[in-house]
């Protein structure tokens, strides 16, 4: 568990994901938290079901580095959005993250304080050297998390761009 000024980010257990795939607030009661309007995207639940929760259950892996997140803000005692590191570093040392912010908390700044707390958490793991990230060219809020958090452009598509944060 992680805790920045406004936030608490915690790593879901595989249990934990499972009740956050059914989305009936199970893991909200679990948490003691208030109930949060959120939504998952098809893209995520097949993620979800598809690599994520399958990595999560492999006893061989640190769980920490596939699972997701969940940000949690201590005023409001409700999730506010979700990061995950998308597993281990690679021969290079880089992890790569991903985010995202439940639609009625976004502009507040929660997600660039989460990301920033996920990052001061990775410069704490061995054989972690930098953080990637990829976001939508038209994204303009996720980029200004990434930029926010120091990273730099390194590269693009026709329709992303490519981040990195070295240490």
């Amino acid at each position: 568990m992680l805790e920045t000024d406004r936030l608490v980010i915690k790593p879901l257990t595989y249990n934990q994901l499972v009740k956050y795939i059914r989305n009936d607030s199970s893991l909200e009661v679990e948490l003691q938290l208030e109930n949060t309007s959120r939504e998952i995207s098809p893209e995520l639940k097949e993620a979800l079901e598809q690599s994520i929760l399958p990595a999560v259950g492999d006893e061989n892996k640190n769980y920490l580095y596939s699972t997701l997140w969940t940000a949690i803000s201590k005023e409001e005692n409700k999730m506010v959005g979700d990061l995950c590191i998308v597993g281990e570093p690679n021969e290079e040392g880089q992890v790569e993250i991903g985010y995202g912010t439940y639609e009625a908390f976004r502009k507040k700044g929660f997600m660039t304080e989460a990301v920033g707390g996920m990052i001061e958490w990775a410069k704490t793991q061995p054989g972690i050297k930098s953080v990637f990230a990829a976001t939508e060219k038209t994204n303009i809020a996720s980029f200004s998390v990434l930029q926010k958090n120091g990273f730099t452009r390194t590269g693009e598509t026709a329709t992303t761009f490519t981040w990195e944060l070295k240490f």
